[in-house]
């Protein structure tokens, strides 16, 4: 099974990170991944995006045209890559960046209200987190576990503390995960 990803949003949203942590938990399910990050000179608030490949097989380029499932986090972002999904795949969106309604009927489409959530929590950057656990929640790419270690092996170890609440805001996102008809 081959699942190409794009994961795009503003800088400072955890896009990068999300998918490293992604990559990291099919490295150790012994899957080919690819990572490949995309971002401006900026280093809060411009465009970020990283497209990430798990495969069973080997991966023959990283460079993509179509996703089989992207996740999107402003409307920029929305604006660029919501016709690169390919027909059946699936758009997972965060309901607070996203303002004009998507126009696609033959993908599936979720909403994570990811922002509004880690709010709540009022841990602000656990909404990467949220957004993962949506994603997990709809197509279960990594083991649970897996995640977790790969967030050890990304994070510095002066964060390592933090694990719990992101198993936490992972597990939230898989709770609050919907699908838009």
């Amino acid at each position: 099974m081959k699942h190409e990803i794009i994961i795009a949003g503003f800088g400072g949203q955890g896009v990068l990170s999300m998918g490293k942590i992604l990559a990291y938990s099919g490295l150790m399910e012994g899957k080919e991944v690819s990572w490949m990050p995309s971002y401006g000179p900026e280093q809060r608030g411009g465009t970020a995006n990283v497209t990430v490949i798990l495969s069973d097989e080997m991966i023959s380029s990283p460079i993509l045209n179509e996703f089989d499932i992207a996740i999107i986090l402003n409307q920029p972002s929305m604006d660029k890559f919501e016709e690169k999904v390919k027909p059946g795949g699936i758009l997972i969106y965060d309901g607070y960046g996203i303002h004009n309604p998507i126009k696609r009927t033959d993908i599936s489409v979720y909403r994570v209200d990811a922002m509004d959530t880690a709010t709540e929590m009022k841990n602000e950057k656990a909404f990467n987190m949220i957004i993962l656990g949506g994603l997990l929640k709809i197509v279960p790419l990594v083991k649970l576990e897996n995640v977790l270690l790969g967030l050890k092996k990304s994070l510095p170890e002066r964060h390592h503390k933090l694990i719990p609440m992101n198993e936490l805001a992972i597990q939230k996102g898989m709770e609050i995960v919907r699908e838009v008809k």
